[in-house]
């Protein structure tokens, strides 16, 4: 998997946390800029994400498979195991979505849009990742080596 630039100047036993960190603080920015009498949540969410940076990096220090996933140094079949984690979790985001979409439209209510968005996020990420890891069609050079002819 591809990171980002400045994810990858940290060493990969604190991009998890430094993640989880971040995330939070969105979380806690976004309460924030939304005021009012609940503005005082921020902290909750900044906390949850202090909280979870430190349960990840201790977990990273562990010799184990999930250690070894927190930590940001899985093996090829640890990976794979992520890999199909999150096209399960794809997968069952689409299928609510689209449930939710359908049920939106029978009832002739105004909330059928964000699932419409959500599946349409979900299409466009599947595009863009047959476009960015292939879609199955053979390179000119594979072509090439098949007929016989060198490249």
């Amino acid at each position: 998997m591809r990171s980002f630039v400045p994810m990858s100047v940290l060493p990969a036993r604190l991009r998890k946390p430094a993640v989880a960190v971040l995330f939070g603080g969105a979380l806690a920015i976004a309460w924030l800029v939304r005021g009012g009498p609940l503005a005082w949540a921020a902290i909750l969410p900044l906390l949850a994400g202090i909280a979870r940076a430190v349960v990840i990096y201790q977990a990273g220090g562990t010799d184990t498979d999930e250690g070894a996933l927190a930590a940001s140094r899985a093996d090829e079949r640890q990976q794979l195991v992520g890999l199909r984690s999150r096209a399960l979790a794809g997968t069952i985001v689409t299928a609510g979505s689209f449930v939710g979409l359908c049920a939106g439209i029978a009832a002739r209510a105004n909330w059928w849009w964000p699932f419409a968005a959500v599946l349409a996020l979900a299409g466009f990420g599947y595009l863009l990742g047959l476009s960015s890891y292939g879609s199955g069609e053979p390179e000119p050079e594979d072509d090439a080596v098949r007929s016989g002819r060198p490249a």
